[in-house]
């Protein structure tokens, strides 16, 4: 079954305003694959743990019909906030079971959500849902992040590393399959075309802000808050200090060089 990590609706405030959209080459990239692999037309797609619903609504331009699916009500809530994509639906549920009938789904991605899920039970409905020809696209990054402002990198990067270690306790052992970038699940997957880019580097600028937002909706976070909120709390304040010291900044507004290495795995299912 899908780990149920992502409920409480604080947090999936958190996800809609500081989560990141998939990037333009990511997209391409598999927009480009499902073209050469499938080819057109593109009639549905299904974004599995598609919380807040950002790479859906990515989708949505590109397929006659995308369905975002999540475990997590309040997630579901917040992605159904956003209006103004007519071609475009979500409904509470899990990768394990989707109410579709055998052979009708094109595209089935997940963005930074496979390592929640029961491998066995989503490689089986994957087999069962897609048509022949359809496609997995699976991506998201581990936990390598990296900042730099002008001259300053390397202490911007200790810092990350000194909230990662205080983390760990609350970091759960399926953070660690995105880790690894989907290793074990790619190789489980049946299909025998099948491929995993592991890095795709994405530079862009983000204030100060935004990337301690970011860090605010990691599950490990969220955890370590639910045990020790005024640590937890303390934590991100002195994070947020230590950075704009080292930028000699006052204002979280202030931009930093962001990077994320992302990675993907593809597989198109046979005829």
């Amino acid at each position: 079954m899908t780990d149920r990590m992502f409920e409480e609706r604080q947090h999936a405030a958190l996800y809609q305003k500081y989560r990141f959209d998939p990037p333009d080459q990511l997209k391409e990239l598999i927009i480009q694959y499902l073209d050469k692999k499938k080819g057109k037309p593109f009639q549905l797609a299904l974004d599995l743990g598609c919380g807040t619903g950002q790479t859906s609504r990515v989708l949505a331009p590109y397929f006659q019909q995308v369905v975002g699916i999540d475990v997590s009500e309040s997630q579901v809530a917040e992605a159904k906030a956003i209006k103004g994509f007519p071609n475009l639906t979500y409904r509470v549920g899990t990768a394990e079971e989707l109410p579709f009938p055998d052979g009708s789904v094109d595209l089935l991605t997940a963005s930074s959500a496979a390592h929640w899920f029961d491998k066995e039970g989503f490689i089986k409905e994957a087999q069962r849902v897609l048509k022949p020809r359809g496609c997995l696209a699976l991506f998201g990054y581990g936990d390598d992040m990296t900042m730099y402002h002008e001259s300053c990198g390397e202490q911007l990067n200790h810092i990350y590393e000194d909230l990662k270690q205080e983390l760990l306790p609350y970091t759960s052992t399926r953070v660690n399959v995105a880790n690894t970038k989907l290793k074990d699940l790619f190789e489980a997957i049946p299909f025998p075309d099948k491929e995993r880019i592991e890095h795709i580097p994405i530079k862009q600028q983000l204030s100060v802000k935004s990337i301690v937002g970011f860090m605010e909706t990691f599950s490990m976070y969220q955890a370590y808050l639910r045990a020790d909120p005024s640590a937890a709390t303390a934590l991100l304040e002195r994070t947020t200090s230590r950075i704009l010291k080292d930028i000699k900044a006052s204002s979280t507004e202030t931009k930093v060089d962001f990077i994320l290495d992302y990675f993907c795995v593809f597989a198109c299912k046979p005829e």
